[in-house]
């Protein structure tokens, strides 16, 4: 017979670029499986990680920042995370807390939610003072009438651990949707990819991020227990290959060195890590190449 208490549920995680979402997914799980940097748009899929216990299994949905899609690759990533508000049975919209409130963009995502929304207000530990949170919570209680107002801090941990418990609290009886000692139903590979590309958000400035993509060609575990990955970073210009790698391999060694920690961390093992760099002229805009690196 099943466990009548057990409970279950997927809750979607959604809010504008750069707010804090992956970190907290990240923080709630206490493992990295989802790239962060400083800047926004580093998200481009809709990533679940699964957090599971003797009586709940809650499926954490994170999505891509909401933003003014200008470019085939971006409108994907807007898509994505639209779908995301619906067929759910939790939804938090996550904002900056020291920013200024976006009436039309809230009023768009509790319009169109289909489950109950949570307001969590991220960044707690950046505001002046506690007062300013109340006045910041009173902005928002004006524009609707969400189920619970959380403040918390993705960066420091401050109260994720009873946003978790409310949560868990708030789920629908059920079975687990996946097995209890998985953290995301993604494969290593794709995670790997993430871990690789967050370095080139953080290493890199400008547009050379926002045109690039990791493709892991080989992941392979030797007899001596050292896992060997190969992977390619592509950009969509000649000039920015060069940037990648930097003069005399400066960059794609420090790159690598950084993703390899990461991913040993990961996987529990040593990792020998060989990184390519491939120019693909306009990936960001072809059909093809963004269903085969899974954004379309």
């Amino acid at each position: 017979m099943a466990d009548q208490t057990y409970k279950s549920g997927f809750v979607s995680i959604i809010g504008r670029p750069n707010v804090g979402k992956s970190t907290l997914l990240n923080r709630i799980l206490g493992e990295k499986i989802v790239a962060v940097s400083n800047k926004p748009q580093t998200t481009r899929n809709v990533i679940r990680g699964i957090l599971s216990d003797e009586g709940s299994q809650i499926v954490f949905v994170d999505t891509p920042g909401i933003h003014s899609a200008r470019n085939r690759i971006n409108r994907a990533m807007v898509d994505a995370a639209m779908t995301a508000v619906t067929g759910i049975d939790l939804l938090l919209l996550v904002v900056d807390a020291a920013q200024k409130i976006d009436e039309p963009f809230v009023r768009e995502i509790c319009t169109k939610a289909g489950a109950p929304v949570w307001l969590v207000l991220n960044k707690i530990d950046q505001l002046e003072a506690k007062e300013k949170l109340f006045s910041v919570i009173e902005g928002y209680t004006k524009l609707y009438a969400f189920s619970e107002i959380i403040p918390i801090s993705a960066q420091t941990g401050s109260n994720i651990e009873r946003l978790v418990g409310l949560v868990r609290e708030r789920l629908p009886t059920g079975e687990p949707f996946f097995p209890d000692d998985i953290l995301t139903d993604l494969p290593e590979k794709f995670i790997v990819a993430e871990l690789i590309r967050e370095k080139v958000f953080r290493l890199t400035t400008k547009e050379i991020p926002y045109g690039t993509a990791v493709v892991v060609d080989a992941f392979q575990e030797r007899e001596s227990g050292v896992v060997a990955i190969t992977a390619t970073i592509m950009v969509e210009r000649d000039s920015h290959k060069g940037i990648i790698i930097g003069k005399k391999g400066s960059m794609l060694k420090k790159i690598g060195e950084q993703a390899r920690r990461d991913i040993e961390r990961l996987l529990g093992t040593r990792v020998f890590l060989e990184l390519f760099v491939q120019v693909q002229e306009r990936w960001t805009e072809r059909t093809a190449m963004l269903r085969e690196l899974g954004y379309e």
